[in-house]
């Protein structure tokens, strides 16, 4: 008998997103994850909030939230993954960041991006459920750019190179009795052509849902 389905939870913005709606990319989340997890999304942030996420699995973010005051407290985010909770971080979603308490827990800090054009990614020598299958890849994307908390104790388990340099471009830790994993690839719809994009968030789901 399959096992049931667990449940994720992803936060977006639809009308008032200024550069990563979520409507374009939620049919994407839902042929990649669909057949492992029960999505539910959302476009309301008071899901940051205490309670926000109970019975939920997995917390997914691609906020586009650059240019909005966010107004509840993030504290139940942050006590859903301490309590062991998965939290997976796709491009834009970052922008949670603006609750600055969040952003350690995610592992590193945004310092923008360079043009957009063709990066090339490959994985780092350090075997992980993540990135098990990825072979190096080469595809069009926004490259953002960061710099890691030491503290957070992150591993950085695929880099991309452009013409400036090598960049972090996925990573994972654990963050109290939970998991979480950054992906960088994810900036529009084409950005989920690739199988190797497809492949990484189903895996880095699983993962930070414990199902690895």
């Amino acid at each position: 008998m399959d096992r049931a389905k667990r449940k994720a939870l992803v936060l977006g913005d639809y009308e008032d997103a200024p550069y990563h709606p979520l409507s374009a990319v939620e049919e994407e989340f839902v042929s990649v994850l669909g057949d492992e997890w029960e999505l539910t999304f959302t476009d309301d942030y008071r899901v940051l909030e205490a309670g926000g996420a109970a019975g939920f699995d997995l917390f997914v973010s691609y906020a586009d939230c650059w240019f909005k005051e966010l107004e509840p407290s993030a504290a139940g985010l942050l006590s859903f993954v301490a309590g062991g909770g998965g939290l997976l971080v796709v491009h834009t979603g970052v922008a949670l960041q603006k609750r600055r308490e969040l952003s350690p827990m995610m592992g590193a800090f945004y310092e923008g991006h360079g043009p957009y054009g063709r990066l090339e990614y490959m994985a780092t020598d350090v075997p992980h459920p993540i990135t098990e299958g990825i072979a190096p890849f080469a595809m069009d994307e926004e490259p953002y750019r960061f710099e890691l908390y030491p503290i957070a104790g992150s591993t950085v388990l695929m880099e991309y190179r452009d013409e400036e340099g090598t960049w972090p471009a996925v990573w994972a830790h654990e963050f109290g009795l939970g998991r979480v994993a950054y992906l960088q690839p994810g900036h529009h719809r084409p950005s989920f052509d690739a199988p190797q994009v497809r492949r990484l968030l189903a895996n880095a789901a699983r993962w930070c849902g414990g199902r690895a």
